[in-house]
């Protein structure tokens, strides 16, 4: 039986044995790091089956619903806590904040460029500003911006699907510094959304507590390694330049290719678990099996995307991605982040003139966590 992790030769390419099983195993039995037996599923067909079929969930068979992070949910619990929240992130209102994320983006690119070449795309634009988006988005003052950095990168450090101790205590002086934005917030309520968390009475204060623990560490960890793998991306192929004048139609079509290319550097779906006994792809699974769909595979399907290995801008009518998910458990921040991100990438073309890396792609330290990963640093040069 195979164990994981598998080599990944390229930092920007998911590992080579991803082809060999969707070719020849789309689900094959495998053994996790931690020793346990899973099904790791690498077709574009059968992960789009895990994540639309409700007899997968992402709790473990006999799970008290309400119990954990609120994430880690299924059926009725999750569908009234989505409910609760998804009025917030509609692409109406998140397409509002296209005027300020622009202007945060380019002050951030200001600042980076003010920086003198080379400069870090990672501490010097992307962190910042993604911490300055979610802070507009909750409408908070994260003032102590190291603080933050500091808690949310332990948080996502920690493995919060066993919650060991580690876990307990990142996810603690999170909760413990997130109270501190709630009390102040509810002094002084605004048309934000963190207001509207805290004037929802449908929500418990664990559940409110909990879900912008979520929303404040996915805001800021995958946004930050979003912008920062994209743009590599982008500079590995020499395509960032031409985002300072490329049409809206363009830039979206290069948002949609980055995010099918990064997904599986910078995170993957949460484990599902059979609730049942059933087929998948000619493979009999058993109640209370583990499954892992891996999106950095089905994304990469030459069954669904023409040259998928290569970076190629596609219409509109070719199948989708899956980047943000599938099924119940879909990004609700997808908006945001298709938003931010083109936003991101157009300054940085914009603002830096003539930019590239300053050395080698496989030069890049990355920093790898249970919820998101990315690069220590991306150095830039203009």
């Amino acid at each position: 039986m195979t164990t994981l992790p598998f080599d990944r030769p390229h930092p920007l390419r998911p590992p080579p044995a991803y082809a060999e099983l969707r070719a020849t195993e789309p689900v094959a039995a495998v053994t996790t790091s931690d020793g346990r037996p899973a099904w790791l599923v690498t077709s574009y067909d059968a992960v789009t089956a895990v994540l639309g079929d409700p007899r997968f969930g992402v709790a473990p068979p006999g799970s008290r619903p309400g119990q954990g992070a609120t994430l880690l949910q299924d059926g009725d619990p999750h569908r009234r806590l989505r409910r609760l929240v998804g009025g917030a992130f509609t692409p109406a209102r998140i397409g509002a904040l296209r005027p300020r994320i622009t202007r945060l983006a380019e002050a951030q690119a200001d600042a980076l460029l003010a920086g003198g070449s080379p400069g870090d795309l990672v501490s010097g634009f992307a962190a910042p500003l993604s911490i300055a988006v979610i802070a507009e988005l909750l409408g908070v003052a994260l003032e102590d911006r190291d603080r933050f950095r500091q808690l949310a990168d332990a948080a996502s450090a920690a493995d919060f699907t066993t919650m060991d101790t580690a876990a307990e205590q990142a996810w603690g002086a999170f909760a413990e510094f997130v109270g501190g934005l709630i009390a102040a917030k509810s002094a002084n309520l605004g048309e934000d959304l963190l207001s509207a968390l805290i004037e929802e009475p449908g929500l418990s204060d664990y559940e409110r507590t909990t879900l912008v623990l979520t929303i404040l560490a996915s805001g800021y960890l995958t946004a930050t390694n979003a912008i920062s793998v994209g743009a590599t991306l982008l500079l590995t192929e020499g395509r960032l330049a031409a985002l300072a004048d490329c049409t809206e139609d363009i830039l979206r079509a290069t948002v949609e290719e980055v995010v099918r290319l990064q997904i599986g550097l910078i995170g993957e779906v949460f484990p599902r678990w059979a609730l049942a006994d059933l087929d998948l792809e000619g493979v009999r699974l058993r109640t209370g099996d583990l499954v892992l769909a891996r999106l950095g595979a089905a994304n990469r399907d030459p069954a669904h995307f023409a040259e998928p290995d290569e970076f190629r801008p596609r219409p509109s009518t070719e199948e989708r991605h899956v980047a943000f998910g599938r099924g119940p458990h879909h990004c609700l921040g997808a908006a945001l982040a298709r938003l931010e991100l083109g936003i991101a990438l157009r300054a940085l073309a914009t603002k830096l003139p003539t930019p590239r890396l300053s050395g080698s792609v496989h030069d890049i330290d990355w920093v790898t966590a249970h919820a998101d990963s990315g690069p220590v640093a991306v150095g830039v040069s203009w």
